[in-house]
């Protein structure tokens, strides 16, 4: 018997199936400060612990998107190790502000499972949970992968696709959120002056600002991710794929949309949790991304005076201006370069 792990192929799966994944990891402020480098990330409560501190944090949090890459890195072995593309999310909220020293580790169950009309291929949705140390929950999401077979002949699992919210509710947004005193909120050095009464239901933001992916850090931030899919590690084994190369991470341009974003919502300093996420098409290294948001929902967040929430769409594209705004097309379907369609509640000082 064989001591490697192929990982799962999507015939190997089966509805409520529980998964503990392995390697628990401690974040530590290198992890931090690697994350900056790679995306340029600048907002001021994750990037000053004094700033942090001002607010009521006991020091400056990780961002809440590198939470969901290191939870989501432990997944991989077990989920997507044999994805072909890892396809969106839904009820992911993030529960508890995570802090260099904290030792994050991952569960998972499969909640659905399609296999694909080809046979060759089908999809599984699974819920994940990350946790802390002490055992508190950090973050729970849902995700859906499509996995290769490897058995084409393997007999079909009876379809169940889960039912799953349009969005988290504006009163779940805030659960181990600390309160913030607005007082000690400094728009200059936050980099902007709007908060959250200056946004309006309906306002598009052009975040005007590009980025290029490139090849290392793509490879790079996977590693740091421990995200070991072949899609985006192997090289040799995608010579023989559809698109002949690697793809870059949907995370990671996650990442990206939510960097470039800072020019325009530079005061959203907690992503509370992310409804739904496309990513409608794939990303190589040699890309240049830009980004445009949409401000879907105001909404204030039961029993808080010092936050409120906004419901935001972030479209990221890739090689066009977001001038235009390019979204879908009259049939629906997505405009050329879109790569993101990104749904989430931010919270922002009021």
């Amino acid at each position: 018997m064989t001591k490697t792990n192929r990982g799962n192929f999507f015939e190997d799966f089966s509805l409520g199936q529980k998964i503990t994944h392995a390697t628990p990891r401690t974040v530590t402020e290198g992890d931090v400060s690697l994350y900056t480098a790679l995306t340029g990330s600048r907002f001021a409560v994750q990037s000053s612990d004094t700033f942090a501190m001002g607010l009521g944090y006991p020091a400056a949090p990780v961002d809440d998107v590198l939470t969901f890459h290191i939870v989501f890195g432990k997944t991989v072995p077990d989920i997507s190790l044999n994805a072909i593309a890892n396809l969106g999310y839904a009820e992911c909220r993030f529960l508890a502000p995570v802090f260099p020293g904290d030792t994050l580790s991952a569960s998972s169950e499969v909640i659905g499972l399609r296999q694909l009309s080809n046979g060759k291929a089908g999809v599984v949705y699974v819920r994940s949970t990350g946790v802390n140390q002490v055992g508190e929950s950090v973050l729970d999401y849902v995700r859906w992968v499509m996995v290769a077979k490897h058995d084409v002949d393997a007999p079909a699992p009876e379809s169940h696709i889960p039912e799953l919210a349009d969005r988290v509710e504006p009163d779940q947004l805030v659960q181990g959120l600390p309160p913030i005193d607005v007082d000690a909120y400094d728009t200059a050095l936050a980099g902007a002056q709007h908060l959250w009464g200056d946004f309006e239901v309906g306002e598009k933001i052009d975040h005007v600002d590009g980025m290029t992916i490139e090849e290392a850090e793509h490879q790079i931030a996977t590693r740091l991710y421990q995200n070991t899919a072949k899609v985006h590690y192997n090289a040799h084994a995608q010579k023989n794929s559809r698109f002949g190369k690697r793809l870059i991470y949907g995370g990671h341009v996650i990442s990206l949309a939510r960097a470039l974003s800072f020019n325009g919502l530079a005061n959203v300093f907690h992503v509370a949790a992310i409804n739904s996420g496309d990513h409608v098409a794939p990303c190589f290294a040699g890309d240049t991304l830009y980004a445009w948001s949409e401000i879907l929902e105001r909404e204030e967040i039961p029993g808080r005076k010092d936050v409120g929430a906004l419901r935001i769409r972030t479209i990221a594209v890739k090689d066009r201006s977001c001038a235009d705004f390019p979204h879908k097309t009259g049939d629906d379907s997505y405009e050329e370069g879109v790569l993101l369609d990104l749904d989430y509640w931010a919270v922002l000082p009021r």
